[in-house]
């Protein structure tokens, strides 16, 4: 039976709903005028005998009204219809006032671990949560059907980002358009931006452009240097014309030449660094912005390419100074390092830089490696041709460009009839499905798992068209410098950017967690057994890719499967099991449930095994997804992170390893911050548990975070285990 809802949507009839909706009448009324348990259930018998296919959930609360009456229970019977009442009450009230106090009182452990990109006492980051929880309230009240929004408070599901959705012009991630800006000239407040003819003009240049795109968005950008590296060229010309000038010998131009363009490239990529790190945009903090390094997508650049990505690894291996003076890791910009057959091999050209990325890996966290060789063979264009691409953000992927045919939606200035398109592509919005409700909802009844499933797939489904007929109703003129300055499109004042939304333009994704505990549960087995465990959860993989299959036919809408990265909702998940489920042991015992598909942090694995297991889920998560390991001090084992490196070539399509990166001000300790068995952090060497004075730097699900985590995130970075010691692997 179907049960209609308020807002038109079908839904499974529950008659544990009835049965807790009564129960909680009862507790309001003396005992005599209580309902027993043998009346509720007959109640619930009396619906279902009705035979009915449908019924509004009107109909069913005016028979439970109709049927306590009826049996004498008069003051139940009007205790049900106020509680019918406060539950409308409550479905249209206002709910921002309390999250408003908590937030500014500073006292709240919810805010201040929200997002640890984000310190919730900074006046601009208030200014950003302010405005959240307004939306998160109107996007509760008016914008979602309730039964989405239900199941997103029972943690069934979690849409994101809600405290943008009232906003109707915002997306989420997309890689930027950088080479159609500055080649081509920008907008930015009603003011020209034209082609600039030096590097360092370009380099900052781009700042401005990231942060004005950062701001007219909610997720994280990309950029890739392979569209800074003709200003680099651009400079050496205007050198070489000033030392020609002064009638100088041609070994004397080189040498200048060479000197001032090293010097400009090293004062660029600096200004780069600084501005990212110091500027704030209109979400409260520094932009998430994510710098791609692929000599593969240039050969008449190349060379000049090289140049900056040798500075940005040697200015990202000596970090940025904190308040102390001491050289300590940034969170951003996130580096991608393109692994390819040029730099992968001792004797390839570029070598040289696959080791100076190996050593800023082992100092300070990146870059995070994509390995060409098996990304081309995973990501096919429509004209059958791989293709290398950077993410969007930390992990997002596009799905490969079949709009190859369609000619220049976007109306791009720098579009390449015939060639594949990825920069000004972007994703919609994710809706994230939890495995571990589906599994535990199931009670180990297989059959019963795989029609949970499909209830809940189609909840997202719905939930997912809420966000793209929310993007639909967008002109250019929200955001110009996104629609109509280059970032993502050049379209006219007052074009829709529907069609950027259909053909393959732009993703839509369905996100999931919990994959470990979903097979745990359901088969006794871990999904890394080779076995039962992993043989159950790449079909559980499986059934999320058919669904968006199905749903893309049918729309033309690219949905794709996205291992998502639930920094604060792994503890909302889990919290949400426990008090559904209870406590199960391997289960819901725990503040977190585990990210996307990955090996669970406390199982014992080693660092190749891990990569190599997790590539073939990897496969199934298209959509976006990362693979780490855990390692110890390798700052003087760099040997072993070249071994790690050349095996996520061969092996899996993105990977990064999480080495640690932390500075005690009191003390001035610079090795590993502790956690302790109350879920603190406290330096070993002094016993400083001031987060104040901790610079702490922990990879959080693909970036680095450095504001701390809540309860939940903590206690899953306490209890992760080494998969690569300090042992030489060559």
């Amino acid at each position: 039976m179907k049960v209609i809802k308020r807002d038109g949507h079908a839904v499974e009839y529950m008659p544990s709903k009835i049965e807790d909706a009564i129960e909680k009448a009862n507790l309001e009324v003396e005992e005599e005028d209580r309902a027993s348990s043998t009346q509720i259930k007959n109640i619930i018998k009396y619906i279902e005998h009705l035979g009915k296919k449908r019924i509004l959930v009107e109909d069913i609360q005016d028979i439970i009204e109709m049927k306590l009456m009826s049996i004498g229970k008069f003051a139940l019977a009007k205790q049900y219809i106020t509680y019918r009442y406060r539950r409308e009450l409550v479905r249209r009230s206002n709910t921002t006032d309390q999250s408003i106090r908590e937030l500014i009182d500073g006292g709240s452990e919810y805010w201040n671990t929200e997002n640890s990109h984000k310190d919730a006492k900074v006046v601009t980051t208030q200014r950003d949560y302010l405005a959240g929880i307004t939306s998160t309230d109107i996007t509760k009240r008016f914008l979602l059907p309730e039964d989405i929004v239900e199941a997103h408070e029972a943690g069934i599901i979690h849409f994101h980002d809600a405290d943008y959705f009232a906003q109707n012009a915002l997306h989420n991630c997309d890689l930027i358009n950088l080479e159609d800006m500055l080649q081509n000239g920008t907008n930015m407040n009603g003011v020209m931006i034209e082609k600039p003819h030096r590097f360092l003009t370009a380099m900052s240049i781009s700042t401005q452009i990231i942060t004005a795109v950062t701001s007219s968005q909610y997720g994280g950008a990309t950029i890739t240097l392979t569209h800074l590296a003709p200003f680099v060229r651009s400079s050496r010309e205007y050198y070489e014309k000033k030392y020609k000038a002064r009638k100088l010998s041609k070994e004397q131009i080189e040498k200048f030449v060479e000197e001032d363009l090293k010097k400009e490239i090293t004062d660029g990529v600096q200004t780069f660094q600084y501005q990212i790190n110091s500027l704030t945009n209109t979400n409260g903090q520094v932009p998430f912005l994510s710098v791609n390094m692929y000599l593969g997508e240039t050969d008449e650049y190349k060379e000049e390419l090289a140049m900056i990505i040798e500075e940005v690894l040697k200015q990202r291996i000596e970090g940025m100074k904190n308040e102390k003076g001491v050289w300590i890791t940034p969170a951003f910009p996130k580096l991608l390092y393109v692994l390819e057959e040029d730099n992968i091999r001792p004797k390839s050209k570029y070598y040289y830089l696959t080791k100076l990325a190996a050593k800023c890996t082992a100092k300070r966290m990146v870059p995070d490696y994509i390995s060409e060789k098996v990304m081309r063979e995973l990501k096919k264009n429509e004209l059958g041709e791989g293709d290398c691409y950077p993410c969007m953000g930390c992990r997002s992927f596009l799905t490969p460009d079949r709009t190859i045919s369609l000619g220049n939606m976007a109306k791009a200035k720098n579009y390449v009839p015939g060639k594949g398109k990825y920069y000004g592509r972007f994703n919609q919005g994710v809706v994230t499905l939890n495995l571990v409700d589906v599994a535990l909802s199931s009670h180990k009844d297989m059959d019963e798992f795989w029609k949970i499933m499909d209830d809940r797939l189609e909840i997202c489904h719905r939930a997912l068209q809420c966000r793209h007929k929310r993007l639909s109703r967008v002109t250019s003129d929200v955001a110009p410098i996104l629609w109509q300055h280059g970032a993502l499109a050049r379209l006219d004042k007052g074009e829709s950017i529907h069609e950027l939304l259909h053909h393959g333009y732009s993703t839509i994704s369905l996100g999931y967690a919990g994959l470990y505990e979903c097979v745990k549960y359901m088969t006794g087995h871990s999904h890394t057994d080779n076995g039962e465990g992993k043989e159950f959860g790449l079909s559980v993989m499986q059934k999320l890719n058919d669904a968006c299959k199905v749903w893309k036919e049918a729309e033309d809408i690219d949905y794709s499967v996205y291992g998502t990265p639930i920094e604060s909702t792994t503890y909302k998940f889990a919290q949400a099991l426990r008090d559904r489920f209870g406590v199960i042991k391997g289960i819901t015992d725990r503040d977190y449930i585990t990210n996307s598909y990955h090996v669970p942090v406390f199982e014992e694995i080693d660092a190749f095994t891990k990569l190599k297991l997790e590539s073939e889920f990897q496969k199934l998560s298209p959509g976006g997804a990362i693979s780490y390991i855990e390692t110890a001090d390798l700052n003087h084992n760099i040997d072993s992170v070249l071994e790690v490196i050349k095996f996520i070539y061969d092996n899996i399509m993105y990977a990064e390893l999480n080495t640690k990166s932390d500075y005690c001000q009191e003390c001035g300790f610079d090795g590993e911050i502790l956690i302790d068995e109350n879920l603190e952090w406290y330096c070993p060497n002094c016993g400083n548990r001031n987060h104040d004075t901790l610079n702490v730097a922990r990879r959080t699900c693909g970036y680095i975070g450095n504001n701390f985590w809540n309860r939940g995130r903590t206690q899953e970075i306490k209890e992760r285990v080494i998969h690569l010691d300090n042992k030489d692997l060559s």
